[in-house]
């Protein structure tokens, strides 16, 4: 099999917000991400359906259509926001988890579906899959 080169601008670096859509429709945020959105405790969820966009803003109350935001992870880096029904709704597809990197417009976060994102694989992934 032969080798191939390692393209490093793939991934997003750790200082740009990024966002990554979990193949069972969970929103994950890295650390900067949430810091953009001002560390919410909650968020509402937009979609552009013209343009395929994303959108992620800090909810101003517990209001029906705020989304709790939970840390996860050993050090609390990355949060997580459920948005399988959303998701679905919009027919965003699942089948494979996506990472973007979001821009910040306003008080927004924007996640542009029309970029191809980058596929990643979880650590529970590659566990079973006998890699580490």
């Amino acid at each position: 099999m032969p080798f191939e080169v390692f393209n490093r601008h793939r991934m997003p670096s750790t200082q740009e917000p990024a966002v990554t859509i979990q193949k069972r429709g969970a929103l994950s945020l890295n650390s900067a991400a949430f810091e953009a959105l001002d560390s919410p405790e909650r968020v509402e969820l937009l979609y552009d359906r013209e343009e395929e966009l994303v959108g992620m803003q800090k909810a101003k109350d517990a209001s029906s259509n705020a989304y709790l935001v939970r840390a996860v992870g050993q050090n609390g880096a990355t949060h997580v926001v459920s948005g399988k029904a959303f998701l679905a709704h919009y027919g965003v597809p699942l089948d494979i988890a996506r990472r973007w990197i979001a821009e910040k417009q306003g008080d927004m976060l924007i996640v542009d579906l029309k970029q191809p994102g980058t596929e990643v694989t979880g650590h529970s992934n590659r566990a079973r899959k006998g890699g580490g």
